[in-house]
């Protein structure tokens, strides 16, 4: 019997995006539907708001630049936070006080895929934003982060305070836009499809079982 080639899924996404928020549980779901296909996932960072700088700015200045208004925001954040519900997530807007440069997190993520906790990592940074108002330009959230998630606490201090991965991070970044990624999350299948959008699990599910077929006919030929 032979076996099947793993199918290749990336994931376009960034913490603060909160459709990416419910994109990746819906990616997880359909992962689930198609338990039988195997799949190797990468998480792939992306700046939502390149413009926000490292430290990050107050989260009223940057509904204002980014949305015109406060008030604003609010018709468009009730959408998302039924969305999010439907999924068994929870997303507070209003807890929500600093809006973050997202690259720290980046490097979490990518320092944590070392130890295969990338997913993990990702889940728990997006919670702490979404659900409890967390400020990811504070150091000691993103250390604590880490440590939850089985991470050595002392040495992704040290390694945050320096720029180790910092030029990686941003290249990857930079070579989703340049491929035309502009809206997150994308989900590219083989390095070749891309399905954009926090679609349902039910599609995603659908697209990986045609893709992981059409791979492995093209492997077997």
């Amino acid at each position: 019997m032979s076996t099947l080639k793993p199918l290749q899924i990336d994931i376009v996404s960034d913490v603060v995006c909160p459709w990416c928020y419910i994109g990746k549980r819906r990616i997880e779901n359909a992962l689930a539907l198609v338990a039988d296909v195997p799949v190797e996932v990468h998480w792939r960072p992306f700046f939502l708001n390149p413009w926000v700088p490292r430290d990050g700015i107050g989260r009223e200045e940057y509904l204002t630049a980014k949305f015109g208004s406060v008030e604003a925001y609010k018709g468009i954040a009730g959408r998302v936070v039924t969305a999010a519900g439907e999924e068994g997530l929870t997303y507070r807007p209003d807890l929500v006080k600093r809006q973050p440069n997202t690259i720290d997190c980046h490097r979490l993520i990518h320092w944590a895929d070392a130890q295969g906790k990338s997913a993990e990592m990702k889940q728990r940074l997006m919670e702490l934003y979404f659900r409890d108002g967390g400020d990811l330009t504070d150091t000691n959230v993103l250390v604590q982060a880490a440590a939850d998630c089985g991470l050595d606490a002392e040495d992704v201090r040290r390694r945050l305070a320096t720029d180790e991965d910092v030029a990686l991070i941003s290249a990857q970044a930079k070579d989703a836009s340049d491929k035309g990624i502009s809206g997150v999350p994308t989900f590219v299948f083989a390095q070749k499809y891309a399905v954009s959008g926090a679609q349902p699990a039910e599609q995603l599910a659908r697209a990986i079982r045609q893709v992981s077929a059409e791979v492995n006919a093209q492997a077997a030929e």
